[in-house]
């Protein structure tokens, strides 16, 4: 049974991880920067040298194929991305675009000669840091997003996403539109801490939590803060610190899998002198159950209606809405074969983020892989896997894209 050269996968997630490399040990590596070029050409450059192809659609994606020896099937495809987030890790993503060229490598070293062609994929600005949504390019090419709509997204600077495709060179002439897939598989590290504090070395995903974004506004009336007394007060921000428990009050309702989050707030007008007057704040629900997300919706109207005795008003309104994904039996049965042939442990997992992959299961028989990372840290500098664990990931990937794609 042939296995990844786990040195060389080693070697060239060490050369990527200078590429936007921060004094704190991890990446910035934002999307469609030039940092980001950088990274582009040297996967490039590393594809061709090795006599892979690689082409770019209009949404910047990359595909490397290596061909197989009947190219009218459908492909298998892999992939993640290269993006980071500002100060982040040097595994997220990369890992599993680079375990995926490592796969192409291993057969080139072994001349495994496959039925089908293997595509291996950079998606363009998974991460959402600079351009929001996240998975916006792998949204596009699946066809839950539009064009328009991508090119159109702006950074805090008013660059748009086209702008900066083409400021980099890499807005393609060829359509972000999908071609038919065979299956897909995405490698990725867990960005949680279940498979380090279990010991499992490999996590099959067999499905991904839905998510609903909010953006809440809350309305109540500035004051001076030495001349009005308490009970005068519409105090908007004290009712925003009512609201925050009672997100997490639903988080917690709806444990163990479900997650609730607040993770931006801005304060009108924001002077230490004066009652505010408005907090518009983010709320974000997960849950691998659409019935909960569902429940949990209701439980944030509630929560805002409570507020009205503070004399503060309070608006919910629903941006984004990702419903939850269950991911294909016979891809992950595959990965379990693999899992078994290669003699090392793993655990059916749900994936608490949101992942290109998922996109892709809409169109194509899909899963993923996870790996485990030290202490679950991820979007941090502090991001850490161990050579082992990058080396049985990238095995299990190896033996589940090439069982599908020696399948007629």
């Amino acid at each position: 049974m042939i296995r990844v050269n786990a040195d060389r996968l080693w070697s060239t997630l060490e050369r990527m991880a200078h590429i936007g490399g921060t004094s704190g040990g991890g990446v910035t590596r934002l999307a469609l920067s030039d940092e980001d070029r950088i990274a582009r050409n040297l996967l490039r450059d590393w594809a061709q040298q090795a006599g892979f192809s690689c082409d770019v659609d209009s949404m910047g994606n990359m595909f490397i194929r290596r061909a197989g020896k009947n190219p009218a099937l459908a492909p298998v495809m892999t992939g993640s991305h290269v993006d980071s987030q500002p100060l982040g890790g040097n595994y997220d993503g990369i890992y599993g675009v680079l375990a995926g060229l490592e796969l192409l490598r291993t057969l080139n070293d072994h001349q495994v000669e496959t039925e089908r062609d293997i595509v291996l994929v950079n998606w363009t600005n998974e991460e959402g840091a600079r351009f929001a949504p996240a998975m916006l390019a792998s949204g596009v090419w699946a066809g839950q997003l539009t064009e328009e709509f991508a090119y159109a997204r702006m950074d805090s600077k008013k660059v748009t996403v086209r702008e900066a495709l083409e400021a980099i060179g890499y807005r393609g002439e060829r359509p972000a539109r999908a071609f038919p897939i065979h299956a897909c598989y995405e490698l990725h590290i867990e960005q949680g801490p279940i498979l380090e504090e279990e010991a499992v070395d490999i996590g099959l995903v067999r499905a991904a939590m839905g998510q609903r974004w909010f953006t809440i506004t809350l309305d109540g009336f500035a004051a001076h803060a030495g001349t009005t007394p308490m009970h005068s007060r519409r105090d908007a921000l004290t009712a925003f610190a009512e609201l925050a428990l009672k997100v997490e009050e639903i988080g917690y309702q709806h444990a163990p899998d479900g997650r609730a989050t607040i993770g931006m707030a801005e304060i009108t007008p924001n002077s230490r002198n004066v009652v505010p007057s408005r907090v518009v704040c983010s709320v974000e629900f997960r849950h691998p159950q659409s019935e909960a997300l569902a429940a949990m919706e209701a439980a944030l109207h509630q929560a805002a209606e409570s507020l009205a005795p503070r004399g503060v008003t309070a608006e919910v309104a629903r941006i984004f809405d990702y419903a939850p994904i269950a991911f294909d039996t016979d891809c992950l049965a595959r990965s379990e074969r693999a899992v078994t042939e290669l003699g090392y442990t793993a655990k059916p997992m749900v994936s608490g983020a949101g992942h290109d992959t998922c996109y892709i299961s809409k169109i194509a028989p899909a899963s993923m892989i996870f790996i485990p990372c030290v202490k679950g840290i991820s979007h941090n500098e502090a991001e850490k896997i161990l050579p082992e664990w990058s080396e049985k990931g990238a095995n299990v990937l190896l033996h589940s894209v090439l069982s599908a794609a020696q399948e007629p």
